[in-house]
């Protein structure tokens, strides 16, 4: 009953939260009157009721969650995959420390033009989503496996416990709050990468193809149309991963 009670006020503060930023938004879109710079949140809503209308609506959607999933799941694998390696031999995580560092440090625009000269717009926001998620992954990754504790490692070899056994009664148990917390984070760094890689790139038939010609003609309707729809699909594909990696590692 108190978590319920508790629940229910946390949900009441987010939507009171929301109702004060639309009127914030609203307030703004009045004092400027232009709206070319800024449009009321009602013009916007107007504009989402209708925009499943324009051709290519749901492919568009496809291929932009498509590429930027995948590159997040890759990401996630090769993070965990390198923090392994790290783990087990220092000398593996002097030789990822540059490359890691240069992934956190560089600005995503810069990496977009520069990967453009190797690879197609097309599979470009999926490695931009890939090269945004592998570092984060890699360090809570990295930090979870040398926290672990030594006591229950020894007793696995005392007990010739099986690998699989281990990986999944003392390894990821122990890597669960690490893992989830790499996550919750990277799962919107992915999407704002994915998408300003497409902006960038414009490959046919994505998101960032339409906000593009949508900055172009300012048309800050659409512009701002499609970014809601952006922020949702990164809320639930947040929500969905989170809950599915919660399951497995459970």
């Amino acid at each position: 009953m108190i978590f319920t009670m508790g629940h229910s006020r946390c949900v009441l503060r987010r939507v009171f939260a929301v109702a004060a930023a639309l009127a914030v938004w609203q307030a703004a879109a009045v004092i400027i009157r232009q709206r070319i710079l800024l449009v009321t949140p009602a013009a916007v809503a107007r504009r989402l009721c209708t925009i499943w209308q324009v051709q290519g609506f749901a492919a568009s959607i496809g291929f932009t969650f498509s590429h930027i999933a995948g590159g997040f799941l890759l990401g996630l694998l090769a993070g965990i995959l390198l923090a392994a390696l790290a783990a087990r031999r220092p000398i593996f995580e002097d030789m990822f420390w540059p490359w890691m560092a240069a992934a956190k440090s560089v600005p995503v625009a810069s990496i977009v033009i520069i990967c453009l000269i190797w690879l197609s717009s097309r599979n470009l926001s999926i490695f931009i989503s890939f090269l945004i998620v592998v570092p984060v992954i890699y360090q809570n990754t990295l930090e979870g496996l040398r926290s672990m504790r030594r006591e229950l490692a020894e007793m696995a070899e005392v007990f010739h416990i099986p690998r699989c056994r281990r990986l999944r009664y003392i390894i990821l148990p122990q890597l669960k709050p690490y893992l989830m917390s790499a996550c919750r984070v990277t799962a919107g760094m992915a999407w704002k990468a994915g998408i300003a890689a497409e902006i960038i790139g414009t490959p046919n038939g994505s998101v960032g193809k339409y906000m593009y010609i949508a900055k172009i003609y300012l048309d800050t309707d659409d512009l701002l149309a499609w970014t809601v729809i952006v922020v949702v699909l990164s809320i639930i594909w947040e929500k969905f991963f989170v809950f599915i990696l919660g399951k497995i590692l459970r």
